[in-house]
């Protein structure tokens, strides 16, 4: 049924359709931003890894909305708006540092570390003429909190009254979280890329086991994901969450080869081996691991790649993401050699994920001058929202995907 306030009318199908015009209309992306993003959801922010002591502190974003996460003097841990309370202006427009304050560059006003504010400049007037007006409040002029929470090191925030972390995030994906942070990591490093396309487009991405070895050339064709692998998909929250996982070493020989399936490209080679040379690190013997929480973060394991993503919408037709690589402090050199090489299999140029970076922008170009009552279709694997192990052909996650969107929505 349709929303007295919506602009859309959802399809009589339900999660097996999503109409085009969802990902391209201005009126849908700008109700996104009321509640989604400052919704009772939680949106990842940084790890707390890159806020080690106090004074440190790290830049990014609920929806468009910048955020700052400071660690405070007494080692907590706050999100604030990153927005000065006098004009408006962007507090900090670096990505990360220590401060003991943020100081606005636009006039001078001064915040602590949990965004109180401190000082204004000339507050007082030249000679005692100007000035602010007696009665003004310097304790009512702080920046606007963000409810932050923490777990297993990585930092989430929500404006919304939103459940807590752990219930929202639910057993199977606390799970695999726990399992990748199971002890103190250092950051590596990171990749940017702003991808030509809708958010949405990208969330549904990672959460299709399908296209995985039909669109990248470099996961069949050099062994290191095929459907045919035993695997599953996991799902939480009732289909808010998902898991895409596949064990290496159950690979078998001839199963791909001759179905005509494009991607397979029999005689590739690669000039230096050893960059898709790997250790088993976890004795599930998972060897990729693609968990996506709704709406923006993705989790990776890949061999012996970790990194975090983090989407940021920026327009109807348009998003960032923001790649964060890290490691285990206690790698013995040779494991270290092995998560940098296999960098190079993800990120915006990465060898596995460069294909995603223009095909969300493909879609984006194909659905203009779509009309309402054109949608996709999200039938593979049937029509239900549930965990599997026994079909990776399967569209059950970003049926998942739709549903946490359009009970958000009100579509």
């Amino acid at each position: 049924m349709k929303n007295q306030m919506s602009p859309i009318q959802w399809p009589a199908e339900g999660v097996t359709r999503a109409p085009y015009s969802v990902v391209s209309d201005p009126a849908i992306y700008r109700l996104e931003q009321e509640r989604i993003f400052r919704g009772p959801v939680w949106h990842y922010l940084c790890l707390e890894a890159e806020i080690p002591e106090p004074g440190s502190f790290r830049t990014t974003y609920i929806g468009e909305t910048p955020i700052i996460v400071a660690r405070d003097k007494d080692g907590g841990i706050n999100a604030l708006v990153n927005r000065c309370s006098h004009k408006g202006a962007l507090l900090c427009v670096e990505p990360g540092g220590k401060r003991q304050n943020f100081t606005c560059l636009y006039h001078a006003w001064s915040y602590d570390l949990t965004g109180s504010l401190r000082s204004v400049a000339f507050q007082n007037g030249i000679a005692g003429k100007g000035g602010m007006p007696p009665d003004f409040d310097i304790s009512q002029h702080g920046l606007e909190r963000v409810r932050a929470e923490s777990f297993r090191g990585l930092i989430f925030g929500t404006f919304g009254a939103a459940e807590d972390l752990e219930t929202y995030l639910g057993p199977g994906m606390t799970a695999l979280i726990a399992r990748a942070f199971h002890k103190p990591i250092e950051v590596l490093g990171y990749h940017h890329q702003v991808l030509p396309n809708n958010w949405k487009l990208y969330s549904e991405n990672t959460r299709d086991p399908y296209h995985a070895t039909i669109l990248h050339a470099f996961y069949p064709t050099f062994k290191l994901n095929r459907l045919t692998m035993e695997g599953g998909i996991t799902l939480d929250h009732g289909g808010w969450h998902s898991i895409l996982f596949s064990k290496g070493a159950t690979f078998r020989p001839g199963e791909y080869e001759g179905t005509g399936i494009r991607s397979l490209i029999d005689d590739l080679r690669l000039a230096d081996a050893s960059l898709i040379e790997s250790r088993q690190e976890f004795d599930d013997g998972i060897t990729v691991a693609i968990q996506s929480i709704f709406p923006g973060l993705v989790h990776q394991q890949i061999y012996n790649t970790l990194a975090v993503r983090q989407l940021v919408p920026q327009g109807p037709e348009r998003s960032e993401l923001h790649w964060t690589f890290f490691a285990y402090k206690d790698d013995d050199p040779e494991l270290r050699a092995m998560r940098m090489k296999q960098s190079n299999l993800i990120g915006p140029a990465g060898y596995i994920s460069m294909e995603d970076g223009s095909i969300g922008g493909y879609v984006q170009r194909g659905i203009a001058g779509a009309g309402s009552g054109v949608n996709a279709v999200i039938e593979m694997g049937g029509r239900e929202i549930a965990s599997t192990t026994s079909a990776r052909a399967n569209e059950t996650a970003i049926r998942g995907f739709w549903q946490a969107y359009r009970s958000l929505m009100g579509l």
